[in-house]
């Protein structure tokens, strides 16, 4: 059985999508990261980079969230696009822009609109800007077909979805205005009973919440320092 390292943010959740979909039983493992529990030394064998998602599939490690997905959709033979070579170069173009681009960025946004001290208007504007122009960048894709591999649902949409979800916080309560192709498509798969199984492991465990000097700590070290 797959040993899934969990924590509800989005990575996790693309992943958690995933598992939901095709339904392969795993072991949900809480992972606290406001507690620091990403560094303990036992989770660190298994992703040494001390972030969440991760799992253990018998003798298989896998982390970083877009591996795992490609790893279970390899492993399942479940929602990759079907046809010909041109079809994997878009699923992996995607799936990357999603891993290097939405991801990052989106996430360096949070930080600095949320968590940064001050001074931070130079930051907080880059990031910013980026987060916009990516998910621009999505929404024009989505402006063209249901899917962002066409017509077919596949997992680079499990990974827009995971990041989606927190688009309001990333970029403003008004973002869906000019998003709206992502607010298709994320409002789509949130009908789907996996997405919605996926969304209700968050209240299995209850995870800190406060952001005071020790998940500050945890998580941002160079602050605390």
């Amino acid at each position: 059985m797959i040993q899934f390292y969990y924590h509800p943010s989005p990575n996790p959740a693309k992943i958690a999508l995933f598992l939901e979909e095709t339904g392969l039983p795993y072991e949900l493992i809480p992972v606290d990261t406001r507690k620091g529990e990403q560094h303990d030394p036992a989770f660190l064998k298994i992703n040494p980079n001390a972030k969440t998602p991760a799992m253990v599939d018998g003798d298989a490690i896998v982390f970083d969230s877009n591996a795992m997905l490609l790893y279970l959709a390899e492993k399942t033979g479940q929602f990759l696009p079907s046809g010909d070579l041109k079809s994997r170069g878009d699923m992996y173009s995607w799936l990357m822009f999603v891993a290097t681009g939405i991801g990052p960025y989106s996430g360096q946004a949070v930080h600095f609109k949320h968590f940064a001290p001050e001074p931070k208007d130079y930051a907080v504007t880059r990031y910013n800007y980026e987060a916009w122009r990516h998910w621009s960048i999505i929404n024009d894709r989505l402006a063209n077909s249901p899917y962002m591999l066409g017509n077919e649902y596949t997992l680079v949409d499990m990974a827009v979805w995971g990041w989606a979800r927190a688009v309001p916080f990333i970029l403003g309560e008004n973002a869906w205005e000019k998003l709206p192709n992502v607010k298709r498509l994320l409002d789509e798969i949130n009908t789907r009973p996996a997405a919605q199984r996926a969304e209700a492991l968050k209240t299995q465990h209850t995870y800190k919440t406060e952001m005071d000097a020790d998940a500050r700590k945890a998580m941002f070290p160079q602050i605390a320092h």
